[in-house]
């Protein structure tokens, strides 16, 4: 029996009056897989997102989440995966336990599972030290990680990170991929937005957007190799450039 995909969309489409957002895109991304969705800003990556996640309904085209119809059924949605944003997910001014006991109490969570999961995290992040520390005090870097981990705090299927390395050094930013590998050896599905092409790299497999279209979908190495290039910066280029006919 075919196992089903984690995501799936269908000329997934979404306008904003005569903008075109996302123009029919159509992909799959298996259980258990580390999928890139990579294109410059404004190419229709977080648009796509917050469609997959249940918070933005298509103009047409469908898609499923977790085997839940998003259109249909975006709550059910919701609660089968984490999402990251963009500008993280804590409150500055609440501490770290605070935060996670606010969040754990949205998803439904006992405060004994909410504070042992937690304990459990901060142990292998080695920030139990800041359990008591408002979250504003905070480097960046630890930030990242807490909301990370608020992600997986209720042990979801599948998690959405929009662009979650912008504003990090790279040093940090390959930590925190150790944290997505980490997950996905798990088998949780990562759904991850970046503009950094080197993160591509770190991929099963990515797509790249440009003007809210999927212009390639493939392995990194097979994008690499079919282009004749030696990194995804310079497929991406080549694809942006208008270029390569697909």
């Amino acid at each position: 029996m075919k196992e089903h995909p984690a995501i799936s969309a269908n000329n997934l489409t979404r306008k904003f009056g005569s903008f075109i957002a996302t123009n029919a895109i159509s992909f799959e991304v298996k259980k258990g897989e580390i999928f890139g969705f990579l294109g410059a800003n404004g190419a229709g990556k977080t648009t796509a997102m917050r469609m997959l996640c249940g918070l933005l309904a298509p103009t047409s085209g469908s898609a499923t989440v977790a085997g839940y119809d998003v259109a249909s059924y975006p709550e059910k949605v919701k609660q089968h995966i984490g999402y990251m944003s963009q500008k993280f997910s804590l409150y500055e001014d609440l501490t770290v336990k605070e935060n996670f006991l606010f969040y754990g109490g949205v998803y439904g969570l006992r405060r004994k599972e909410i504070l042992l999961r937690l304990n459990d995290m901060l142990k292998r992040l080695d920030l139990v030290h800041a359990l008591n520390t408002r979250v504003g005090e905070l480097p960046l870097g630890w930030k990242q990680k807490l909301s990370f981990s608020l992600a997986m705090l209720h042990q979801p299927e599948i998690i959405f990170l929009d662009e979650p390395t912008g504003g990090v050094d790279p040093i940090t930013r390959r930590k925190f991929w150790d944290l997505i590998y980490e997950a996905a050896h798990q088998g949780v599905t990562i759904f991850v937005t970046t503009h950094y092409m080197d993160e591509a790299e770190y991929c099963d497999r990515v797509s790249i957007m440009v003007n809210g279209v999927i212009e390639a979908l493939d392995s990194p190495e097979n994008l690499r190799s079919k282009y004749q290039a030696e990194t995804m910066d310079a497929v991406f280029q080549e694809l942006a450039r208008g270029t390569i006919t697909l």
